[in-house]
């Protein structure tokens, strides 16, 4: 247990300073250095878009493979050698389809010009993300998580940020620096690939007779399906807005989204702590324990999400004030992509349940679901409305996706995670946002922000918690108590 309570204190830490790092990027550098050019922004959007899609697809779910049947197998070079040989036929087939087929891919796609004279960046892409994700399960079957995540979370984000900055003052052309920037994507591969060599975790033998490759290629393609409609779901919008709008709309569109976004990011912690605990319930076919973490998860996440969707949206004119106009335009993105997200994670950890129970293929037949619906959604609504288009359909596909979830566990199961508390929260979030919208501005972008975020979390808090809608917070509120009660004992009476 010390390693995994150490290796998941310092993925936290990677997380954390990753997102702070991601937010700066988004939100702050990538608007002002491409302000005057933001179809070079959207273009490495693009770029990574494409590339991390393709190399789900020529990995064949290698990675999940690998760390699934590590433990098990005694020739271990055989299963090296197949994690290799497997990547690297993906990828030499990606790459003959791209120079064979190059002008029908850009017909297909829309390319604009731009994206045409860059294209070729997707392949090379392609080959050390998908490679770096087979390191990364490497490290992870040797219980050394966190170290490609900081190199995926901080390092990248950290390099990446150093390019923009030397780009931004003048240094580098946008050539080169598209050259630099990309070069962390190849460092990145390089210095994990150093790590395991250094490490004597790599033993090739160029042999697959003992291994139970049916098995393997079963789950591999298992794993394929379902990794790939999370990856071509969340990189959709992104792609069909570039095919079907241009590259400066890419570059509005991600800015507003990563904003919307945002609101489930501090409820992730809830989904990873409560993944062992279903497994364990379900072995043990503890419904009863299920259900309480169903409930706990929906209404937790709900409060947290919706404060901070407060903050946003009360916020919404200011923070797009502080960004160059150009990038001023994204403001209903936010909406439908927060509203979505808000209504996603208030669904409680329905995708663990699911996963963990005897009907985890409904999961895989969910996502698919789900991947028709975004193509079909984006096709109708990006030519109508734009990037609100992308967002609405986004919403829509987010909520269809959710709701079949809801039912299928309610049919199956019996479980739904909603109770009363959840309609107060709800009632509570509508009474804080009309009574904090009617509040006067002061024409200070970064003031209005700071005191409206302080009155939201000044009234939203302290009525949760007195109205005791989450059994979970108001425990943190008395061990908080209890432990300055106990660092601050009162003086005994003589």
């Amino acid at each position: 247990m010390g390693i995994v309570r150490n290796q998941s204190i310092k993925n936290s830490i990677s997380y954390y300073i990753g997102m702070a790092m991601g937010a700066i990027n988004t939100v702050i550098i990538y608007p002002n250095v491409f302000k005057d050019n933001p179809e070079h922004f959207g273009l490495i959007q693009i770029l990574i878009a494409y590339a991390i899609v393709v190399s789900t697809f020529t990995t064949f779910g290698i990675p999940k493979t690998f760390v699934k049947f590590f433990p098990a197998i005694k020739e271990k070079g055989q299963l090296y050698f197949l994690s290799l040989i497997i990547p690297v036929l993906g990828f030499v087939f990606a790459a003959l389809s791209y120079l064979l087929f190059k002008q029908q891919i850009f017909e297909l796609l829309n390319a604009s010009d731009l994206l045409k004279n860059n294209f070729f960046y997707i392949i090379l892409l392609v080959f050390f993300i998908g490679f770096y994700d087979v390191l990364t399960a490497i490290s992870r079957s040797f219980l050394s998580a966190a170290t490609p995540i900081f190199i995926n979370e901080v390092f990248l984000k950290l390099y990446s940020m150093s390019a923009l900055l030397l780009h931004w003052f003048g240094y580098l052309d946008f050539t080169t620096f598209l050259q630099i920037y990309l070069l962390g994507y190849f460092l990145k591969f390089a210095i994990l690939f150093t790590i395991q060599w250094k490490n004597n975790r790599f033993s090739f033998n160029i042999s697959l007779k003992d291994l139970q490759l049916k098995e393997m290629l079963s789950f591999g393609l298992y794993v394929l399906v379902g990794g790939a409609s999370v990856m071509i779901v969340t990189r959709l919008d992104m792609m069909m807005i570039a095919s079907l709008l241009d590259l400066e709309q890419v570059a509005f569109y991600t800015v507003a989204f990563f904003i919307g976004n945002a609101i489930k990011v501090p409820g992730k912690s809830i989904v990873s702590i409560s993944i062992p605990l279903i497994s364990k319930a379900w072995e043990e076919k503890d419904l009863k324990t299920i259900q309480s973490l169903y409930s706990k998860s929906s209404i937790n996440q709900l409060i947290i999400g919706g404060v901070f969707f407060l903050c946003v949206w009360l916020n919404i004119d200011e923070i797009f004030s502080l960004l160059p106009n150009k990038f001023s335009h994204g403001k209903w993105v936010v909406l439908f992509i927060g509203l979505s997200q808000l209504f996603n994670i208030s669904t409680g950890i329905n995708g663990v349940i699911i996963v963990n129970s005897k009907h985890y293929r409904y999961d895989l037949i969910t996502n698919v679901i789900l991947v028709f619906l975004t193509i079909g959604t984006n096709y109708f609504f990006i030519p109508i409305y734009g990037i609100n288009g992308a967002a609405m359909a986004t919403a829509i596909s987010v909520l269809l996706f959710n709701l079949i979830r809801l039912v299928l566990i309610k049919v199956k199961m019996n479980m739904h995670p909603f109770s009363l508390q959840t309609l107060k929260t709800i009632l509570l979030l509508f009474v804080v946002y009309f009574l904090l919208g009617l509040l006067p501005n002061t024409n200070y972008a970064f003031a209005d922000i700071i005191w409206k975020s302080i009155l939201v979390f000044s009234i939203f808090i302290p009525t949760v918690l007195y109205l005791n809608l989450s059994e979970d917070i108001n425990k943190i509120r008395d061990d908080i108590k209890s432990r300055f009660n106990l660092s601050c004992p009162k003086e005994e009476k003589r």
